[in-house]
């Protein structure tokens, strides 16, 4: 037990420490670091990195229109904000008071990210998934560094991997009404909060075999709160919107396309470019991954992952490595038994900054135009 507390503090201050070590060029203004050109704005680099302002429109206007077009000037239809889920803005509209909507942005997402990552290592150890729960705890940190630069700006995506986690442990403790409150927050936080549901589905159909759907549903019933809340949601978008189908009529907001791999279309609007090879290797850690959960009998897991790498072949959109940030720790339990061996924790240590370097470099580029930021306070 005291040691479990030693590696939690461990884990809360590497997650701070490397946030901050992020944000300290831009808080010292820099206008170069490691011969990179910096703005020297400020933390005003960090708040205005997509999509962290995008959400604070949300908390300071809940998707009514007439507020969103009377305080701000994003060249946007009210309706785009459908498709940016409320819990991650429900969460700014609280601490605003105290902290304000930017810092609570911040702040907010900070502590998701500690959370997160709290809860992927009692995860990890609980279900005894490794050995080295706290090690895979400091890759879940880092990697893909895409995760780590949406963990140190303003982004739901720690939120979200948060509540999956959270609830994810409850439904293997079949304790589905906990299962259910996290996977609705979860919903409510992005939209592919619903593909926890189809897995557990999958799953627990699987699983009770011969299938009796009167049973089932009456010991599963609670997940039913994932589904729900998605209708609860969009009937909140008719009285806001006077549309109910408003997050799919949001405009270019919805990255799915047929037929798959459109990824691989340069000419596709959020794609743009054909230097794509990367993008090769995405997909052979998802599907490898996979394949890795399945073979270590870990089903649950391994028919999430598969329905949401499934998902990830339909997106057309140059940021996948975000999109499948989902993924991330179930591929880790699932890489595991490599990613504790000696010649790993060598290569993590020479990558770890080239990891900073990237994130510093993204998070200097990655910005919203802001003339003026009197709307945000």
């Amino acid at each position: 037990m005291k040691k479990s507390g030693r590696d939690l503090l461990l884990i809360a201050f590497i997650s701070l420490v490397s946030t901050f070590l992020i944000w300290l060029p831009f808080f010292l203004r820099l206008t170069t670091f490691w011969k990179m050109p910096l703005s020297g704005e400020g933390m005003a680099t960090i708040m205005k990195n997509f999509d962290g302002l995008y959400y604070v429109v949300i908390a300071k206007s809940f998707y009514r229109p007439e507020v969103i077009s009377g305080l701000f000037s994003f060249p946007l239809p009210a309706i785009y904000y459908a498709a940016h889920f409320p819990f991650y803005p429900i969460l700014i509209r609280f601490f605003a008071p105290l902290l304000g909507y930017l810092w609570s942005m911040l702040s907010v997402n900070l502590v998701a990210s500690i959370l997160a990552a709290v809860i992927f290592y009692l995860f990890v150890k609980e279900f005894k998934y490794s050995k080295s729960p706290l090690w895979l705890t400091i890759i879940f940190l880092f990697l893909p560094a895409r995760w780590f630069i949406v963990r140190s700006v303003g982004s739901p995506e720690p939120l979200f991997i948060l509540l999956l986690i959270t609830s994810f442990y409850f439904f293997k403790k079949k304790n589905y009404w906990l299962a259910g409150i996290f996977g609705g927050l979860t919903q409510l936080t992005k939209p592919p909060g619903i593909l926890l549901f189809v897995a557990y589905a999958i799953y627990l159909i699987w699983e009770n075999r011969p299938l009796n759907i009167i049973k089932l549903i009456k010991k599963a019933y609670p997940l039913l709160l994932i589904p729900l809340t998605l209708f609860c949601l969009f009937t909140y978008y008719r009285f806001t919107y006077h549309d109910f189908w408003a997050y799919f009529h949001s405009g270019d907001n919805i990255h799915l396309f047929w037929p798959p791999f459109q990824i691989f279309n340069a000419s596709a609007r959020w794609v743009g470019t054909y230097w794509l090879e990367e993008i090769i290797y995405v997909f052979l850690l998802g599907i490898l991954g996979v394949v890795y959960l399945f073979k270590q009998k870990r089903v649950d897991l391994a028919i999430f992952a598969l329905v949401f790498f499934f998902s990830i072949l339909f997106v057309a959109h140059r940021d996948i490595a975000r999109y499948s940030l989902p993924l991330v720790p179930f591929l880790i339990i699932a890489f595991g038994p490599f990613l504790v061996k000696k010649e790993f924790k060598i290569a993590f240590a020479v990558i770890l900054l080239p990891i900073f370097l990237y994130a510093i470099n993204f998070i200097a580029g990655n910005t919203l135009p802001i003339a003026d930021w009197a709307p945000f306070l």
